[in-house]
């Protein structure tokens, strides 16, 4: 159990709220560069079969379109390897709906920097079909290696099917063609998160959560000369819609977790310029009992960390700006474990229940993406706490800080103090922090110490 000692506490973030008015499942929500100008927007479907897109910091949706079917989850990729994403929205029915939200060319941005979709047949639905019901969990990535997307989808009977689009037409820029099964596989629990992953030799690994903190590896044996079916059901003659267990289950733990404990992983964590070009990729797990794990491949485990809440929600995203992706949690009661490589936690307060969460960049406001928290409450309310940032996860004090300004030592020579008397240069600063008026020597506010409030609560955990 990790101790509330060896954790922060994360405020002083901003808030933007939106309008919404649905309920949704936990995968219909995500972000994603949905009209291609390289500023990422936010997606949610809600079980109306609603799509609503928000941009910037606007409350109100900047444009919504209607699906069929419950939405279970939305996607942004480029699904169809045209060169540009598409948004992809998927119901409980099996409605697989293709939106291009791209403005045409002839479109201008308005004043507030928005392009204004038109409300007419230029921009409907650009594709729909129909694929096997159920779905819960939905991935848009390159799963095999070949250098193009893959849509990968898993159900709730503990199936999990691979699709590739397959083009009628030449044409570059129209989308016309149908999706196509690669591939099913079936495996023994429920599968509550989709992932890629890279392997021992740096291939992709498409990896799904298993209950009790477990996981597989799904193989991916197609051969290219051989053709999919042109149907995408189950109604398909094919053996490829036998299920086949080309499955590699995986138990991370000694610990004994209950057998049905739901689990959520993410793969491909960032970690800056190290070890880019080999070994395998880091990835996380978490559990509904509050069992948080990084993973180095399958057999190295980093760190493991266990907290009092239930956790159902994963995510991963870059809060110091230095390459590193920290692993995001999130749990029912809005708790939120920000953790990286090294296991130092931080922890952050959404102050509501929550029923959906995702994590990732957002350009809410000044034209430029930053790291967001999005979380919908069971209030049906959307909250978005934008420009989610720490100077550093680790803890320090304020002596090392004032250390690594050149000015510091002049400065405390000036006042009479000896940099090297520790005991002295502590109690200098004690008394200007906390007794400035009662100080007769030369201002200390001079010293040009610059420590944001995040670097102040660090100092906070350690006695100077």
């Amino acid at each position: 159990m990790v101790g509330r000692a060896g954790m922060r506490s994360v405020s002083y973030v901003q808030r933007v709220a939106l309008e919404f008015n649905g309920s949704l499942f936990p995968h219909a929500i995500c972000l994603g560069d949905a009209d291609n100008d390289t500023l990422n927007e936010l997606v949610v479907g809600d079980t109306n079969g609603k799509l609503c897109v928000y941009k910037n910091d606007d409350s109100k949706p900047w444009t919504v379109r209607s699906c069929q079917g419950m939405l279970t989850c939305v996607g942004v990729g480029d699904v169809c390897n045209k060169g540009k994403n598409l948004v992809v929205a998927v119901s409980a029915e099996g409605w697989f709906h293709l939106f291009d939200l791209t403005p045409p060319p002839s479109k201008h941005p308005d004043a507030s920097g928005h392009h204004e979709l038109p409300t007419t047949d230029e921009q409907k639905l650009v594709f729909k079909q129909h694929i096997p019901a159920n779905t819960k969990v939905m991935l848009i990535n390159d799963i095999d290696g070949d250098g193009k997307c893959e849509l990968v989808v898993g159900y709730t009977d503990r199936v999990v099917r691979a699709f590739r689009w397959e083009d009628s037409s030449e044409s570059s820029d129209h989308v016309s063609g149908q999706l196509a099964l690669l591939k099913k596989w079936l495996l023994e629990g429920q599968v509550d998160s989709l992932s890629v992953n890279p392997g021992p030799d740096g291939a992709p690994e498409l990896m799904v959560s298993q209950p009790g903190c477990g996981y597989a590896i799904l193989l991916c044996t197609w051969k290219a000369e051989q053709q999919p079916p042109t149907e995408g059901g189950d109604t398909s003659a094919s053996s490829r819609e036998t299920p086949v267990r080309d499955v590699i289950l995986h138990q991370t733990s000694g610990r004994i977790h209950k057998k049905n404990v739901s689990t959520h992983l993410i793969g491909s964590i960032g970690r800056g310029c190290t070890k880019e070009n080999g070994g395998s990729g880091l990835f996380a797990l978490c559990t509904l009992d509050g069992t948080l794990k990084l993973m180095e491949g399958a057999d190295k485990l980093l760190w493991s960390v266990q907290v009092d809440h239930q956790l159902f929600a994963l995510e991963k995203l870059d809060v110091t700006g230095n390459g590193h992706e920290e692993v995001i949690a999130c749990a029912w009661d809005g708790q939120t474990y920000i953790i990286d490589h090294n296991r130092t936690v931080a922890r952050f307060q959404m102050d509501e229940n929550v029923s959906a969460f995702c994590a990732g960049l957002y350009a809410c406001k000044g034209g430029c993406n930053s790291a967001c928290l999005v979380y919908v409450s069971f209030n049906q309310k959307i909250y978005i706490y934008w420009d989610v940032q720490l100077e550093r996860m680790e803890s320090t004090n304020l002596l090392k800080i004032l250390e690594s300004n050149p000015e510091y030592r002049d400065l405390l020579q000036k006042l009479g103090v000896d940099g090297d008397d520790v005991s002295a240069v502590k109690d200098l600063i004690h008394k200007t922090l906390h007794f400035p008026e009662k100080q007769n020597s030369p201002p200390l506010h001079k010293v040009p110490a610059r420590v944001d409030s995040c670097s102040l609560h660090a100092v906070s955990q350690e006695s100077l």
